[in-house]
């Protein structure tokens, strides 16, 4: 018997990418592609990750992880990191979601948006650690799409600076908190009884 074997993608730099001034782009496309680079579709737009994110990144998106992790053990959310793949739409059609973001961690409550594919609809929680490739167009971006599709609480984190900002979707809109900083502790609006010691996550 014949064994069949799926053809592998051939990778693409975005560099040299065939992209026509002014295209959008679906999840159905999205899930052709195999760039070089991390990509991102926010509103049809094609948007870049850093495909290797630094040392500091990586420490401080693990111990943020490791934190939920340990505290969700006995809820019932989930906690993932990137890659997993984020999808905004208000239709599950791969031809109709413009909108597939990864970010660096995502707390999911309703397990229903889970499948195989990741996350389709609004995580809970959403945590992006900002990395020197992020541009200030890609942070509005996601803060808009966000907003919009009722993630109820998004953090930002500057490993650099050792602060962190939360939003909370208060009536549709985000509400900033002060600036947080080692030495803080942040509560969870989303996860009642939780709270991050930024002097040990820092």
């Amino acid at each position: 018997m014949k064994e069949y074997r799926i053809p592998q993608k051939e990778k693409i730099n975005l560099d040299a990418f065939n992209e026509p001034e002014g295209s959008l782009y679906t999840y159905a496309d999205y899930l052709k592609w195999d760039f070089e680079e991390i990509v991102e579709l926010i509103k049809g737009k094609i948007f870049t990750k850093a495909a290797a994110p630094n040392r500091r990144h990586q420490e401080v998106s693990g111990n943020l992880f490791a934190t939920l992790f340990n505290f969700l053990k006995n809820h019932s959310c989930k906690v993932y990191s990137a890659p997993f793949d984020v999808r905004f739409s208000r239709n599950p059609a791969y031809a109709k979601i413009d909108s597939v973001v990864q970010p660096d961690i995502s707390v999911i409550c309703d397990l229903s948006k889970l499948d195989d594919k990741g996350c389709f609809g609004a995580p809970d929680l959403i945590v992006e650690i900002i990395s020197p490739g992020n541009s200030r167009v890609e942070l509005q971006n996601k803060y808009e799409l966000y907003e919009e599709f009722g993630v109820r609480e998004y953090w930002i984190v500057h490993p650099t600076d050792c602060t962190v900002l939360v939003y909370t979707l208060i009536d549709g809109k985000y509400q900033p908190s002060r600036l947080f900083t080692s030495g803080d502790q942040i509560k969870s609006v989303v996860l009642p009884g939780f709270r991050l010691d930024l002097e040990e996550v820092l």
